[in-house]
């Protein structure tokens, strides 16, 4: 199985959460200003449930589709904010309110966004 790259990870990742409606997703490219990972994916939903939703859809998306598995989570539903470590990218999907609290387009705004497909 070929090595899937970092870009094309995050854009399916963004294809898995829309799948199950996760709100305003953002996709940063953070290679040029940090050596932790090369992608963001943020995404908001609107509820406890639909944060487990979207998580549990990116999770089984990528491991059935394409033999890819997190290599860590940290969060949960119930914290308001899930965060899945894909190595080269890191999806924080997240309540609105929390979302807001934290603002992470704003601490990454030097970083570029990736367009929509």
């Amino acid at each position: 199985m070929r090595k899937m790259e970092s870009e094309e990870l995050a854009r399916l990742t963004r294809k898995f959460a829309d799948n199950k409606k996760a709100e305003n997703i953002v996709i940063l490219d953070v290679r040029e200003i940090s050596s932790v990972t090369d992608f963001f994916v943020i995404a908001s939903g609107g509820s406890d449930p639909h944060l487990r939703a979207i998580a549990g859809e990116i999770e089984d998306g990528l491991h059935r589709h394409h033999d890819v598995k997190y290599t860590r989570i940290d969060g949960d539903h119930l914290s308001g904010w899930v965060v899945m470590d894909y190595v080269d990218v890191i999806v924080h999907i997240m309540r609105e309110d929390v979302r807001g609290t934290y603002d992470l387009e704003g601490l990454w705004s030097d970083a570029k966004e990736l367009g929509a497909d």
